[in-house]
């Protein structure tokens, strides 16, 4: 079957808090697809009251370019798969588990696979005590987190037990549950993935940021982080992060392609910190700038993830 006869409507707008970062991804892999010889790519953004109308069309494959919440947690690939429609990425279920950061940590750690230490806690719990219990099990400084939200959102680095207290009335703000996880400092660097059970290892790209941490300003503001390939550290990080990457994909059940966040503490090693199911496709991102590095153009790239969307559900094209 010629894969570049195949209807695809690439995915991208959602109404989570990086809606504009999606729109972006949408449009480069319009373009790249385009480029890539594909005969009939359509881009439909997706709006709360839209959604039937995505459902109804003609499409052999939805290329997924959300991000957040709806697009990436497992939503949208449920009411495709409902409807028949094949799809790139990960399946309903890995997409929801890798959304969750709190579930990810729970399956990493099943795996006995490295990731800093953690406690959860839910809005009731936010009474005389919090404080001090949640610095008695992570200590200080530590990392809050709404575990449900992507792009770096709701995550604040805290060093004073004021600050827990602070920022994690601004978590549960947007979340009924918090992680507070141990802050591991170390060089931060991030493994791209493809694949569906034979998987290939991109290069490991290191990141720098102009802000404290890789945050959502650093992340899409142009000038304020650096990917730098290959990543500035040892063989033995280098090979370690490659075959710890490849199993937490398969732990957690992952498709077509995820990009794995590490940071290699100083004491521990590289420890697991999140992993993203769809990774951003715009201009800035990380994953077409490791893949370019080896050898792999962008419209190549978003055509093997065609490719491994038909794999995974048998497609055929539609006459």
């Amino acid at each position: 079957m010629d894969h570049k006869k195949l209807k695809i409507t690439v995915v991208c707008g959602g109404y989570s808090s990086e809606r504009e970062v999606s729109l972006r991804s949408g449009e480069a892999v319009r373009g790249a697809l385009v480029e890539g010889g594909f005969e009939n790519v359509t881009l439909f953004d997706l709006k709360r009251d839209n959604l039937g109308e995505l459902l109804s069309m003609d499409t052999d494959v939805a290329y997924l370019a959300l991000h957040g919440k709806g697009g990436e947690d497992g939503c949208i690939q449920g009411a495709l798969e409902l409807s028949g429609i094949a799809y790139t990425g990960s399946s309903v279920q890995s997409s929801a588990n890798c959304m969750d950061k709190i579930r990810t940590k729970e399956i990493l750690l099943a795996y006995g696979l490295p990731t800093p230490k953690y406690v959860r806690a839910d809005r009731s719990e936010l009474c005389d005590g919090f404080v001090k219990d949640i610095i008695s099990k992570v200590g200080l400084p530590m990392v809050l987190k709404a575990p449900c939200e992507g792009s770096s959102i709701g995550v604040y680095i805290v060093r004073t037990a004021e600050d827990v207290e602070k920022y994690s009335r601004e978590v549960f703000a947007q979340s009924d549950t918090l992680l507070a996880e141990e802050y591991v400092e170390g060089i931060e660097v991030t493994l791209p993935v493809l694949g569906n059970s034979e998987l290939t290892a991109l290069p490991c790209i290191e990141i720098t940021s102009e802000n404290e941490f890789y945050d959502y300003e650093a992340k899409y503001t142009a000038g304020m982080c650096h990917h730098i390939i290959p990543a500035r550290i040892s063989e033995t990080d280098a090979d370690r992060i490659s075959k710890l990457g490849q199993r937490a994909y398969s732990a957690l059940g992952c498709k077509g392609l995820s990009r794995i966040d590490f940071i290699i503490d100083k004491r521990q090693g590289p420890m697991i910190i999140e992993i993203n199911t769809l990774p951003g496709m715009t201009e800035m991102s990380l994953f077409p700038d490791s893949a370019r590095f080896a050898g792999i153009s962008f419209p190549e790239l978003v055509g093997r993830v065609v490719d491994l969307a038909v794999e995974n559900f048998g497609v055929e094209c539609k006459k």
